[in-house]
């Protein structure tokens, strides 16, 4: 058996840690595929992100592959409606979204989208009055979502690894998707104008976005300024937590790709 010095031990956790695949780690340090994926799972076990054993189900401790349209749509919706929580009783934690019973679909679409990131897990719906929350138990969920900590999302920094923002930046219309999914909407505005001495009124299409936290927005807006999406900010009462898109040509961008709520 060979035996692999500290030095090539951290070169391989610090390529797994930036999101490379532990195929591609093998390779470059001609480490065998099964030494890689041993490293790579005492190492978030030691740091409490992958407890207990498991079977190869996660994208992270393993290289499971992952869906990654359907990830980058789950991400917004997570970051907007969604939390990780654990019961006492319970072996692994749970991701609960919480959907609008107004929009079906999207209960649908999400619901979808779980078992397409989790494929080998059970979700299930819980009615509650107005809404329904769409949860699925893994005990992967804090690798997959490690912006998951204590308090609430505005309260405590959301920064992607650089492994999501990969995700991101091929699927940055999926973020978008469940961003608006979940906090944001697409709404009728209206104004009036003077036209030969007669007050009319118009009508214009807006996509709205609402959010308390910072670092959400921003990455948001950080999404929409790659696609070439014109957005402003706009403040209600004192408080800057509204991100619109009214521009014709940028509206016309989000109508093709996001669409209104169904």
């Amino acid at each position: 058996m060979n035996a692999h010095s500290t030095e090539v031990r951290q070169k391989a956790l610090a390529l797994l840690r930036n999101g490379a695949k532990g195929a591609e780690v093998a390779r470059r340090l001609s480490v065998p595929r099964g030494t890689v994926s041993y490293w790579l799972h005492m190492d978030r076990a030691k740091r409490g992100e992958c407890p207990g054993a498991h079977t190869p189900t996660c994208h992270r401790c393993d290289g499971s592959p992952l869906d990654e349209p359907a990830y980058a749509y789950l991400l917004g919706l997570y970051l907007g409606d969604g939390h990780i929580s654990q019961y006492a009783g319970h072996r692994a934690p749970n991701l609960m979204i919480t959907l609008d019973d107004a929009w079906p679909g999207i209960q649908d679409e999400a619901e979808e989208t779980l078992r397409r990131v989790f494929p080998g897990n059970a979700t299930c719906r819980v009615r509650k009055p107005g809404c329904h929350n769409l949860k699925v138990y893994s005990k992967h969920l804090i690798c997959l979502f490690p912006q998951h900590g204590p308090g609430r999302k505005h309260e405590r920094a959301i920064v992607l690894e650089p492994w999501q923002q990969s995700i991101v930046d091929a699927h940055p219309w999926q973020l978008v998707r469940g961003l608006i999914h979940s906090d944001g909407c697409r709404i009728t505005n209206w104004t009036t104008r003077m036209v030969g001495g007669e007050r009319k009124r118009y009508e214009y299409p807006r996509y709205w976005f609402t959010n308390v936290s910072d670092d959400i927005r921003r990455l948001y807006t950080d999404t929409l300024d790659a696609l070439g999406v014109t957005w402003t900010h706009c403040t209600r009462a004192g408080k800057p937590y509204n991100i619109s898109v009214a521009r014709r040509a940028s509206v016309a961008l989000m109508d093709a790709h996001v669409g209104p709520k169904y």
